[in-house]
């Protein structure tokens, strides 16, 4: 058919127009706007910390070393050969750290109790009445200001004894203990704790300390790293089924002899990446249902279902643990809510059918591998660790299969936040904003859909001890100075304490009243900025 310039130029136009209407709808989603009011009244809007991460005060006031005063103290182990030793120094300024959050205009605060400072000794010893002293001024300077505790009983720490005498998750002895200490935390601080998680992550901390050996006690194999002794394949099973039975048994004690006083909610946190297939292929669409399986389900189906995924039961057959007719009955039903640790997405490779390095061909790891790339395009927007990248969109799919999985169970998103590529400005976290903005609008959009999502908590308040990245990696609001330990409100503060307020902008005001303080810092320097979010 011949065409004539008039039909020519139509076309044209058409095409720019079509190509407009598809940048400017996708512009439009990744611009959406996000606020207070997208959300229920009652909904929980906090930041999350944990006992090693902030406290500090390592051997104050009767408290023992745990794990990781231990572990830090090994050369090599963590990035910057730093520990947490005095981290930020939230046991003794945690007065101010709560104004910081009060200003701020937070409505709840996830924090951890210290094993090693309400036990030291575990069950062989006796309570240390100064750690329960600490947490309860702690508790109730929080109510005080309107600010609810939502405590986590084990996040990664615990006495060193019990490792060196029991051989820690490694063993069912730790089950007890757990229990005993879970049960010291419901008599000590239950009459006003009314949201308790009983352990964070147990899918990453048996990853990370005995299939890769980065975290305490250290153990791995190869191929997944080169510790002195452990089996990547076998122990982080058994290290999960310990944890899981804790958690069931300390959740029977708390229903049994506390519910009925205290009426509290109690549930257990993982850690959970969203996943997509890397090629459009079935067997990769497949490795992402393992995928979800082997890092959220190996969590929550145990505790919902009383029984692990059919998924890892495939997989692993014999080698994966096997509970009890009692175990599964005390595990079935044993969580009021969901806890969701969610940063990332990533991609998903099958390697059933196609050979993968690095142990992905291994039972233990789903046989599959996951990246951050396909043919060098990255997922999403990199950040400042090698395995999270920026993609609002994993946020909405992870809480929709978590609803689908568990028959929309109450969830809270208890972790979420970003580190930057680079630390050079840190204080003007443009990109951390705009990533709070994005995970909210993808968070309010599952809501709407009709998701039960009670809470959302930033990780984290302020920059703080992370992990085996040191003080290398900021995920804070707030700035701490390494050396002053003071805390300077980043750019982020001023936009949230104004979401929070369900303002369109940010101005001095905000940053002036979220820092808590009558500085003169940066302001005038910032509100400028934030104008132009």
């Amino acid at each position: 058919m011949e065409l004539r310039g008039g039909n020519l130029c139509f076309l044209y136009l058409f095409s720019v127009f079509l190509i407009f209407s598809v940048f400017s709808a996708q512009s439009f989603k990744q611009d959406e706007q996000v606020q207070r009011s997208h959300f229920p009244d009652d909904f929980l809007f906090g930041a999350s910390t944990s006992s090693y991460q902030v406290e500090g005060a390592y051997l104050e006031d009767g408290k023992g070393l745990s794990n990781w005063d231990f572990f830090t103290q090994i050369p090599g182990k963590i990035a910057d050969d730093d520990n947490g030793e005095v981290a930020d120094d939230h046991y003794n300024r945690y007065l101010e750290d709560i104004e910081l959050m009060h200003s701020l205009g937070t409505n709840a605060y996830r924090f951890s109790i210290s094993w090693a400072r309400i036990l030291p000794d575990g069950m062989l010893g006796s309570v240390n009445p100064r750690g329960i002293i600490f947490y309860n001024k702690l508790i109730d300077n929080l109510i005080s200001k309107g600010i609810e505790p939502f405590v986590t009983i084990h996040h990664s720490d615990l006495p060193q004894v019990l490792e060196q005498r029991d051989g820690g998750w490694l063993s069912p002895l730790l089950r007890k203990e757990f229990v005993h200490f879970a049960s010291v935390c419901f008599e000590s601080f239950g009459d006003r704790v009314k949201y308790w998680v009983t352990i964070n992550e147990p899918n990453m901390m048996a990853y990370f300390a005995y299939l890769k050996g980065l975290y305490p006690p250290a153990r791995c194999s190869p191929p997944f790293g080169n510790c002195s002794t452990g089996n990547s394949d076998i122990e982080p099973l058994i290290g999960m089924h310990n944890m899981l039975i804790a958690h069931a048994m300390a959740v029977e004690i708390y229903r049994t002899f506390f519910w009925r006083k205290q009426n509290g909610f109690i549930g257990i946190v993982a850690h959970a990446f969203m996943y997509e297939p890397l090629r459009d292929e079935e067997r990769d669409r497949d490795a992402v249902d393992r995928a979800l399986a082997f890092n959220v389900a190996w969590t929550f189906d145990p505790v919902v279902y009383g029984d692990y995924p059919a998924e890892m039961r495939h997989c692993h057959g014999l080698e994966l643990p096997r509970f009890s007719a009692k175990e599964k009955q005390l595990l079935r039903g044993s969580i009021d809510f969901i806890g969701v640790n969610h940063y990332s997405t990533l991609y998903v490779k099958d390697c059933i059918h196609s050979p993968c390095p690095s142990g992905g061909d291994r039972p233990i790891m789903g046989f599959l591998n996951t990246t951050g790339y396909r043919d060098g395009v990255p997922i999403g927007e990199p950040t400042g660790l090698a395995d999270f990248f920026v993609v609002p969109r994993g946020m909405e799919k992870i809480i929709d299969y978590v609803k689908q999985r568990y028959n929309n169970m109450p969830m809270f998103v208890t972790e979420n936040g970003c580190t930057l590529q680079t630390q050079e400005n840190e204080l003007e976290d443009r990109d951390r904003i705009n990533f709070h903005k994005s995970y909210l609008a993808s968070l309010a959009r599952a809501i709407r859909s009709g998701a039960d999502v009670r809470g959302y908590f930033v990780w984290s308040v302020m920059d703080n001890f992370e992990w085996v990245k040191g003080y290398t990696k900021r995920f804070g609001l707030y700035y701490v100075d390494r050396e002053t330990l003071e805390r300077t409100p980043k750019l982020s503060v001023g936009w949230f304490a104004s979401f929070l307020r369900n303002n369109s902008h940010n101005g001095r005001e905000e940053i002036m009243a979220a820092s808590g303080h009558n500085k003169t810092i940066i302001f005038s320097q910032l509100e400028a900025k934030v104008a132009e979010m």
